[in-house]
């Protein structure tokens, strides 16, 4: 999802680059722990969420001050802020010159900045990197440096996850159990825990009490938690929701545009196909079909 200037894909791949779309952004929780749609408080300013709004002081932690970006990036919970760089957004990195999370490096993306490649030829094809994934001893200069680190392969987060889901699906109602497990994760990412969350600021606030609405929180909350780790591919295939979630348009940002209100215009990139119930399967390799010829291709496949 990076664009380059260079041709060669496996310099790209060496990289490991992704830039975020916006169905991604959206998912994220607002700042009082519900989805941005639900949120009975903040739903309103998300409605348009392209309209420009001015970042204040007291934003500075996240958002340069003064300056201007789109709605749907206030106001939002820890976990976006901190594995999501955007137009205007903070990025602290080891090497800030003021040394103070006051002062870190802002990102701007517009046409002819330092994020849309002016230097290295290299930007994001939407608008948004993934901060979580880069090590902040790693430098943005002329001469960018990559820190490599040791990835964990199994995180605790998504084994609370993933007992909370069986025990939702296994209980005929949630329970404190099933509460207790995915709060673990939300209290570690500075939310209230569900039941609160919802009372007090959902649409829906006795979705939490139903195995159906209790579902949809876990699988959110993966999606958030794990994002960009790997899991979302195999959970939506899991839980057989890819033939929604993936025929969705891919979108960003016009980052061809220098002018804030035109930088802000959703933009179609392509369009995913996911056909069902094909794509929820492989095809069997042909030699192997060759090699025992008892084996019958998987359906859609033929």
């Amino acid at each position: 999802m990076y664009g380059s200037s260079k041709d060669d894909y496996s310099y790209d791949a060496y990289f490991a680059q992704m830039a975020a779309p916006l169905k991604m952004v959206e998912k994220f929780y607002t700042k009082n722990g519900v989805p941005i749609t639900e949120d009975k408080y903040l739903a309103q300013n998300y409605i348009q969420y392209e309209t420009l709004r001015t970042a204040t002081q007291d934003e500075s932690i996240n958002i340069q001050p003064n300056e201007q970006t789109a709605r749907l990036h206030f106001d939002r919970e820890p976990r976006f802020y901190a594995d999501l760089a955007f137009d205007r957004s903070a990025w602290l990195m080891y090497d800030i010159p003021s040394k103070s999370d006051k002062e870190p490096y802002w990102v701007k993306c517009r046409l002819g900045e330092l994020g849309a490649g002016v230097i290295q030829g290299r930007y994001s094809a939407t608008g948004y990197f993934v901060k979580k994934l880069v090590n902040w001893e790693s430098t943005f200069t002329q001469s960018s440096q990559r820190k490599v680190y040791p990835w964990p392969e199994m995180r605790l987060a998504d084994l609370y996850l993933m007992y909370a889901e069986a025990l939702n699906e296994w209980k005929n109602v949630p329970d404190d159990d099933v509460y207790y497990y995915i709060d673990e994760v939300r209290k570690r990412a500075g939310l209230k825990g569900v039941v609160e969350s919802w009372t007090n600021y959902s649409t829906n606030p006795s979705k939490p009490t139903t195995k159906d609405g209790m579902r949809e929180i876990i699988q959110r909350e993966r999606c958030i938690e794990l994002a960009f780790e790997g899991h979302r591919f195999w959970d939506l295939r899991r839980w057989k929701t890819a033939n929604s979630e993936l025929n969705q348009p891919i979108e960003g940002w016009d980052i061809s545009q220098k002018e804030p209100r035109a930088y802000y215009q959703k933009r179609t990139l392509y369009m995913q196909e996911f056909i069902a119930p094909r794509d929820y399967l492989w095809p069997i390799p042909e030699k192997d079909l060759r090699v025992n010829t008892d084996l019958v291709q998987n359906p859609g496949w033929q």
